[in-house]
């Protein structure tokens, strides 16, 4: 059962009552339920009066045949219809509330009742002519041979009143009706139900979706419903949980994007008040550490503008059929006076070549250069990076390790967070964006980025990417973007 959502504003219940889709789909279901039941109901008023009739004619004809058996036995005994004692036959007529007329094989009256009123075409009362052996409908009668001897002698004939068989007719429309009745009440309850078991959770859904719309990021639907109902209650309870992941992303994002700039712009805007004020002089030191705090306030906003760029790099990037060994020495090349500057010595193992991949070229070329300052930034002089290009059946690999002082384990799985910076980065002025920027950018490209580091020191740093099948048949680009193949593609852009 699903329980009703409480109004975050007001803590007051949701109405009980059925929206537009509830009443319609109430009116739909009231609709066949009542054209079900009428249908029914009339067949079984039919049918019942049908059978009833049957089953009174049975009744009437067989009361028939038993009043000629008994005056068939009186005229056998009497030798005639002059002196036979029809008593017996009308007690038997009586009995089945009948009027009894008796007639002689020459169509003569032996007995009868004017008062029977059924006179034949000559007036002649319960004559029953032309009814020999035939059934009648109520309120005449019914006619049987009197057969002494395999001679028919006579036929008598009973004349049952108009009302007979009301009683049960009544009785058993009675019923039909009361029964129509409870199964309308019946599949109007039912449609009700069923009614409710369907929108309720639609209703609780949109409930929700205005709670979180006024502001309360707590707001789930937690509906434990079956099929198709279910499975949207969790898919806007999943949808749910990641606007309120964004949202906390987003006030972290703005806290820490504040506290950045916070701490260079109050030492360049401090230095500057000085100066201005004369209580330090323009010294060459000093204003080379104002020089300083601007050139790292503008690497933080570089950094802030590369990470949003990787951000949108799946609506931006340009693939083409890149060789990822090539690609590889081409970064490692473009960042070896940074690393050789650092004191670190540089090693590529190059893979297979070529080793295609589908692939912007600068947004990958950007991805492993922020690896490799990454690494020039913590490692210590005399340390060795290595830059290994591999492949498996499916994946191309790119890795970048070193014999540096490695990450401790607890912020091993933090280090692709956006903005978040060890204490190794925080000593070293890191921003916490760089590799960021580094898994936004792999991300895009359909691969993962990860990162393992020894208790004893050093870290490998690993990209993982698809790989190009011939003839790019397994390439998907995105909406508006065109993927560029030929021999140009595996040089790049940029470098």
């Amino acid at each position: 059962m699903t329980r009703e959502p409480r109004s975050p504003r007001s803590g007051v219940l949701p109405s009980a009552g059925l929206g537009p889709l509830g009443r319609r789909l109430f009116a739909a279901f009231a609709v066949v339920a009542l054209a079900s039941v009428a249908l029914l109901t009339a067949a079984a008023l039919v049918g019942t009066d049908r059978g009833l009739n049957s089953a009174h004619q049975a009744d009437r004809r067989h009361a028939a045949d038993r009043v000629a058996a008994v005056a068939a036995d009186a005229y056998r005994a009497a030798g005639g219809w002059a002196t036979a004692d029809l008593s017996t036959a009308r007690s038997v007529a009586t009995g089945a509330d009948a009027v009894l007329t008796v007639r002689g094989a020459d169509d003569e009256m032996i007995s009868g009742d004017s008062g029977s009123g059924s006179e034949d075409e000559h007036g002649m009362p319960g004559s029953g002519r032309g009814h020999h052996g035939q059934g009648a409908a109520p309120g005449s009668g019914v006619t049987a041979p009197v057969v002494v001897d395999g001679h028919t002698v006579g036929s008598v004939r009973l004349v049952f009143p108009a009302g007979s068989g009301a009683a049960g007719r009544s009785v058993a429309w009675g019923w039909v009706a009361a029964a129509a009745v409870g199964a309308l009440a019946l599949a109007l309850g039912v449609s009700w139900f069923v009614t409710r078991r369907l929108t309720a959770p639609v209703v609780r859904v949109a409930a929700t979706a205005r709670a979180l719309a006024a502001g309360d990021r707590g707001a789930r639907a937690r509906i434990d419903a079956p099929g198709e109902l279910g499975d949207l209650a969790r898919a806007f309870d999943a949808m749910a949980d990641d606007v309120g992941h964004a949202e906390q992303a987003r006030h972290r994002l703005a806290a820490d994007v504040a506290h950045e700039l916070r701490t260079p712009l109050a030492s360049l805007q401090a230095g500057l008040e000085e100066l201005r004020d004369g209580y330090t002089e323009p010294t060459p030191d000093r204003l080379a550490s104002l020089h300083d705090q601007a050139l790292r306030l503008g690497r933080i906003i570089d950094d802030l503008g590369e990470l949003a760029e990787a951000e949108s790099a799946r609506l931006s990037l340009h693939l083409a059929e890149v060789d990822l060994t090539a690609l590889a020495g081409a970064a490692v090349a473009g960042r070896e006076a940074e690393l050789r500057t650092a004191g670190l010595t540089v090693r590529t193992v190059p893979g297979p070549a070529p080793l295609p991949v589908h692939a912007d070229a600068d947004r990958l070329h950007q991805a492993l250069g922020n690896l490799l300052s990454n690494t020039a930034r913590h490692c210590h002089p005399g340390d060795t990076v290595t830059v290994t290009t591999s492949a498996t059946p499916a994946e191309a690999v790119v890795e970048v390790a070193d014999t540096g002082p490695g990450i401790p384990a607890d912020e091993l799985p933090h280090i692709f967070d956006r903005l978040w910076c060890g204490a190794r980065a925080r000593a070293g002025g890191g921003s916490g964006i760089g590799l960021a920027v580094v898994k936004e950018l792999v991300t895009a490209h359909g691969g993962t980025a990860t990162a393992e580091s020894g208790p004893g020191g050093g870290t490998r740093m690993t990209l993982r990417l698809p790989k190009a099948t011939p003839h790019g048949s397994q390439l998907v680009s995105r909406p508006g973007v065109e993927p560029r193949f030929g021999p140009e593609a595996s040089t790049p852009r940029g470098i």
